[in-house]
Parts: structure tokens; C-alpha cells; sequence
């Protein structure tokens, strides 16, 4: 019977390691490199928004948000995590 059993929660056994490699572990991987890139964004750095805004970072607050200047003088205040992409990224800082 013990046989039995084990060959009865085989299929569930297997549709879980399926379902864990491709769509929970694929996922996790992509938060995981949104979250670094979101952490790495600095001042003069080309953003896009998840709402489609492309603008230039000119001050990132501690609070979480980022202030992001979409046009000559129009600056809106931006929260992090939903930075979409960044384009083009500033050289680091050299630490002296």
C-alpha cells in the first residue's frame, strides 16, 4: 500500500515542481532585479514611469520617492517603485 500512496501524490508532486520553475521562481527572480535596479537609481539618471512618463531624476528623497524633471522647470515627485526602466544611467560618484 505504501507503494500505492506515494505513486498517487507523484503527479501532484511533479505539477508543483513545474509550476515552482516556471512561474514562481521566474518571478521572483524579476522582483528581485526590479528592486535593485530601483535601489541603484541616482540624480541625473533617464527614467520611464510605469504610467509611460520618460524624465530625468534630479533629486531622490529618503522617503521612497524620487523628484523627476519631465520638462524644462516641471518637476513631479515620483515614488520608486513604480520606476518602470531606467534608460540611461549616470556615471558613479568617485569616492575620494
Amino acid at each position: 500500500m505504501e507503494g500505492g500512496a506515494v505513486a498517487q501524490f507523484l503527479p501532484l508532486i511533479l505539477i508543483f515542481a513545474i509550476m515552482y520553475f516556471l512561474l514562481i521562481r521566474p518571478q521572483q527572480k524579476k522582483l528581485k532585479d526590479h528592486q535593485a535596479m530601483v535601489n541603484a537609481v541616482r540624480r541625473g539618471d533617464l527614467v520611464v514611469t510605469q504610467g509611460g512618463i520618460i524624465g530625468k531624476v534630479v533629486k531622490v528623497r529618503e522617503d521612497g520617492e524620487v523628484e523627476v524633471e519631465i520638462a524644462e522647470g516641471v518637476k513631479v515627485r515620483v515614488i520608486k517603485s513604480t520606476l518602470a526602466d531606467v534608460k540611461s544611467k549616470t556615471e558613479p560618484a568617485e569616492a575620494a
